[in-house]
């Protein structure tokens, strides 16, 4: 009876856990924070679709190696700490015959994130005096602000995307 649901309940999560990547990837471009309770939702939604597919051993594992390689880039200060539960969580929804293409997209996005804010922080021009009336005007001054004071990257885009480029 189960097998008949298997592929339903798998979407659900795997949906389930698509979305909570994309607030998380808003949340961070517009606070450039992760929520705790996203990535500790994620890793329940990962490790219910690990069980229903019978691997949750080597989907933990393939997380913890995620996690700890994820915590030697914040201890070097190259990844923000949400970021690092984040992509620890995310790998527990990715099968893990895929976890290699997952990192490797997330490096890749993360890295065109990067020139793309390289770039723009020499192009854009500063912002003027007035306030724009607009919330789309009003966060691209917000970004202008952030790219010419060398802020972080919002790299929760960058996980939300490698995870939807692999999964979806």
């Amino acid at each position: 009876m189960l097998a008949l649901w298997l592929p339903l309940l798998s979407c659900i999560l795997l949906l389930a856990g698509a979305a909570i990547l994309l607030a998380a990837a808003v949340h961070d471009v517009i606070a450039r924070t992760v929520p705790n309770w996203m990535a500790a939702t994620l890793a329940v939604i990962g490790l219910a679709s690990q069980i229903l597919h019978g691997r949750p051993l080597v989907s933990v594992a393939c997380a913890l190696v995620v996690f700890l390689a994820a915590a030697l880039c914040w201890r070097a200060g190259w990844l923000g700490g949400g970021d690092v539960k984040l992509l620890g969580a995310a790998t527990l929804l990715v099968p893990p015959g895929d976890v290699v293409g997952f990192i490797a997209a997330v490096a890749l996005i993360g890295a065109g994130l990067a020139l793309i804010y390289l770039a723009g922080s020499r192009i854009v021009t500063a912002p003027g005096p007035h306030r724009p009336e607009r919330l789309l005007a009003r966060a691209a001054r917000i970004e202008r602000w952030r790219m010419r004071r060398g802020c972080p990257l919002p790299y929760a885009c960058a996980i939300a995307a490698g995870f939807m480029f692999v999964t979806l």
